[in-house]
């Protein structure tokens, strides 16, 4: 038997859920709740949306104590949500937008795992014109100047190969319209930035603010400048 695509369309394309989706890209666990609001439904209607989405395999529930949490099923449900945005607005409709209204959200957001928007493009550029990552499509390769220099800046690859999710993947960037870095690779990365304390994710959106000196520094350890 072949896959439904129409089923998987059917429970992203209605616009209540497409919405709590999309809010649910920044890769945080939301609430019902939470989702409603995003949605702008009731909580009822949103906890009828959640049920489906969650018996189609596209999101996960997480219990904490009294509390039921929502996150997208993987990274693979992230990157077909992205590419529908990149597609989305690529066509010519009066309801679309061809990007984030908010600047910061162009700058630098959460993409799932991963860094995402003109920050996360020009990190891409960088990892490429350095020879530490090869754009190969959608499957970028990680070369051996590469795994040099993220064993020299603390990551670990060997550790990573036993996984076997890709060290490196392309992602193309909704605003940007040009590759920025998922995968393992790109997950330490935005992981490892906030562990730096150069970065830190907003609380009410996918946007990630950057201290003045963070900036600096992760512009300089990824040789941006």
């Amino acid at each position: 038997m072949e896959p439904n695509i129409s089923f998987v369309a059917n429970l992203i394309g209605e616009a209540a859920r497409a919405k709590m989706l999309t809010a649910l890209m920044g890769g945080k666990a939301l609430t019902a709740s939470e989702l409603a609001l995003e949605a702008d439904i009731t909580s009822q209607t949103a906890s009828s949306h959640l049920s489906k989405l969650v018996e189609g395999q596209l999101l996960v529930v997480r219990k904490q104590g009294r509390h039921k949490y929502f996150q997208l099923k993987n990274g693979e449900i992230a990157s077909l949500l992205e590419m529908l945005l990149n597609v989305s607005s690529n066509l010519n409709h009066p309801k679309t937008n061809t990007g984030p209204s908010d600047p910061r959200l162009r700058k630098s957001r959460v993409c799932y795992d991963h860094l995402a928007g003109e920050l996360g493009v020009a990190l891409y550029d960088s990892l490429v014109l350095n020879n530490y990552i090869i754009d190969c499509g959608s499957e970028t390769q990680l070369t051996e100047n590469g795994i040099l220099f993220f064993n020299e800046i603390g990551l670990n690859i060997k550790e990573l190969t036993k996984n076997k999710r890709p060290l490196c993947k392309s992602c193309l960037d909704w605003s940007e319209r040009r590759n920025h870095l998922s995968g393992q690779v790109g997950h330490w990365i935005l992981s490892d930035m906030y562990n730096q304390g150069w970065a830190i994710k907003d609380m009410d959106s996918r946007c990630i603010i950057f201290t003045k000196s963070g900036l600096k520094k992760f512009e300089k350890t990824y040789q941006m400048t």
